[in-house]
C-alpha cells in the first residue's frame, strides 16, 4: 500500500529552519528532506516510519518548502510555472508516487479543484483522507475527500451534520523525539508556555486574554508565534489606506478611471471595493514583553523537557474538548502539563494525575504555585504523563487505528 502525506509548515518556521541552515539551500532534495524530517517539525515523517511498520510505503512531502520541493523537480525534469509551483510540484510528486491513498492536513492550500485535478491525473488514487482540527473559511474542499478526520470532537459532529464521513482520531507523540533531546539539561523553565497566539474568529483570543492575566502574577515565559504587524507592515498598510482614499476621491472625475487604470501600481485599487485593513490586531502589549520568539521542531521539545511546568492551552474552536498536539508533546518528554479542563480529557489522560487541570486563570496560578513547592508532586505527574503517553498516544497506536480504517473503507468500496 502506497499513501502519500501532503502538507505545509508554518511559513516563519521555514525561514528560521533555513536561515539557520543557509547551506542546505543548494543541496539535493534527498539532503534536504532527511534535515528537515530530522527536526521533528509538526508530523515531520512520523507517519512514513509507524506506517512503514505495517506494510506501508510513504512519502511525505512538504509542499511550501520552496528550496526543497523546486530541487526536486530540478533533479526529476519536472517544469512548473513560478505562479503555481507550490501546486504544479506535488501534482508531480503524486503523479511520480502513484499512491493508492492521499492524506492531507492542510485544507487551504489545496483545495477541491486541486483534488479533482489529480484524481484525473492518477488513476492510481482510491481514497483521499483529510485532516481539519482548526477554522476554516471554505468547505468546498472536504467534499472533495473520502474521509475527514478531525481530532475535534465538536468539528466531527459538524462534518458529519454536513453530510461528510468524518472519523474521530487524537494527535500523538513520536518516542524517537527522545533520543535527540537532552533531558538531564541543567538549565531549567519553571514555568512556560511554548505555542502561538493567531486573534482571527476560532483562534487564541482566549488564549491571549490567559496569558494577560498569568505574565502578571507568574514567572511565566513565554516562546511565540505571533501574528504581530511590525512598524515596515503598518506603515505599508497606512499607504495602501490613503492611496485607497485618493483613487476613490478622484475615480468618478470625467476620464480619471480611465487614466487611473493605465498607472500598473494604482489600478488595483480601483477596482477594490473596501478599504485595505490590518488583517490581525494587536497582540497585548503585557505579552510581546515577557515573548522570546517562536522555539519549533527539536528546539521545542528541548525547552518543554527543560520546563518544571508547561502550560497548555486550547484554540477557541475547541473550548470544550481536549484536541492538541501540546497535550503529548509536553507529556511525551515528561514535563508537568498544566492544561485547560475540558469535558473529554479523562479519555485521554488521568485529570490531576498525569496531567494538572485548570478551569481559569486563578486557579492556574495557585496550582502552579503548587506545583513549585512541592516538586515531588510535579515530578510524579510528569512520570505518570510520559508513561501514559508512550502507552496509549504514540504515532504507531495511531497508525494502526489510521491502516484499520482504510482497509475498512478500501474493503467496503470493493464490495460496492
Amino acid at each position: 500500500m502506497r499513501l502519500i502525506r501532503i502538507t505545509t509548515n508554518y511559513p516563519s518556521y521555514l525561514k528560521q529552519f533555513y536561515s539557520q541552515r543557509p547551506e542546505l539551500q543548494v543541496k539535493s532534495y534527498a539532503v534536504q528532506y532527511k534535515t528537515l524530517m530530522e527536526d521533528c517539525y509538526g508530523w515531520a515523517d512520523f507517519w512514513t516510519h509507524a506506517l512503514g511498520k505495517l506494510g506501508y510505503e510513504v512519502w511525505e512531502p512538504v509542499g511550501n518548502a520552496e528550496p526543497m520541493q523546486k530541487a526536486w523537480a530540478r533533479e526529476n525534469g519536472v517544469s512548473y510555472d513560478e505562479k503555481t509551483w507550490l501546486t504544479d510540484i506535488v501534482t508531480a510528486q503524486i503523479k511520480h508516487f502513484q499512491p493508492d491513498v492521499v492524506f492531507v492536513n492542510d485544507f487551504s492550500t489545496y483545495t477541491a479543484e486541486f483534488f479533482d485535478h489529480i484524481r484525473s491525473e492518477c488513476s492510481s488514487i482510491k481514497l483521499v483522507i483529510g485532516w481539519c482540527g482548526s477554522p476554516y473559511s471554505d468547505s468546498s474542499v472536504f467534499k472533495a475527500y473520502d474521509i475527514v478526520l478531525s481530532n475535534i470532537p465538536s468539528l466531527v459532529a459538524h462534518f458529519k451534520e454536513n453530510g461528510h464521513r468524518c472519523e474521530y482520531m487524537c494527535h500523538a507523540f513520536e518516542p524517537r523525539i527522545l533520543d535527540k533531546i537532552n533531558p538531564n539539561t541543567t538549565v531549567k523553565t519553571k514555568f512556560s508556555f511554548i505555542g502561538s497566539i493567531n486573534k482571527n474568529i476560532g483562534f487564541h483570543n482566549q488564549r491571549e486574554q490567559l496569558l494577560k492575566k498569568l505574565v502578571k502574577v507568574t514567572d511565566l515565559e513565554l516562546w511565540l508565534a505571533i501574528n504581530q504587524p511590525s512598524k515596515k507592515e503598518r506603515d505599508i498598510f497606512l499607504l495602501k489606506q490613503k492611496l485607497y482614499n485618493f483613487v476613490k476621491s478622484i475615480q468618478s472625475l470625467p476620464g480619471m478611471n480611465y487614466l487611473l487604470n493605465r498607472i500598473p501600481k494604482i489600478k488595483t485599487y480601483t477596482a477594490m471595493e473596501y478599504r485595505p485593513e490590518l488583517f490581525y490586531d494587536d497582540i497585548d502589549a503585557t505579552i510581546t514583553a515577557r515573548c522570546y520568539p517562536a522555539l519549533f521542531g527539536i528546539a521545542m521539545y528541548q525547552k518543554l523537557s527543560e520546563s518544571q511546568v508547561t502550560l497548555n492551552a486550547h484554540i477557541d474552536i475547541s473550548a470544550q474538548y481536549a484536541s492538541n498536539m501540546r497535550l503529548y508533546e509536553a507529556t511525551g518528554v515528561k514535563t508537568c502539563l498544566m492544561t485547560d479542563w475540558q469535558q473529554n480529557l479523562h479519555e485521554v489522560f488521568e485529570p490531576d494525575v498525569e496531567v494538572v487541570t485548570y478551569r481559569s486563570a486563578e486557579e492556574a496560578i495557585e496550582k502552579f504555585r503548587y506545583l513549585l513547592d512541592h516538586e515531588d508532586e510535579q515530578h510524579q505527574i510528569a512520570t505518570a504523563g510520559q508513561s501514559r503517553t508512550l502507552r496509549n498516544h504514540t504515532f504507531d497506536i495511531r497508525a494502526y487505528q489510521l491502516d484499520r480504517l482504510i482497509q475498512k473503507t478500501l474493503s467496503l468500496a470493493e464490495k460496492n
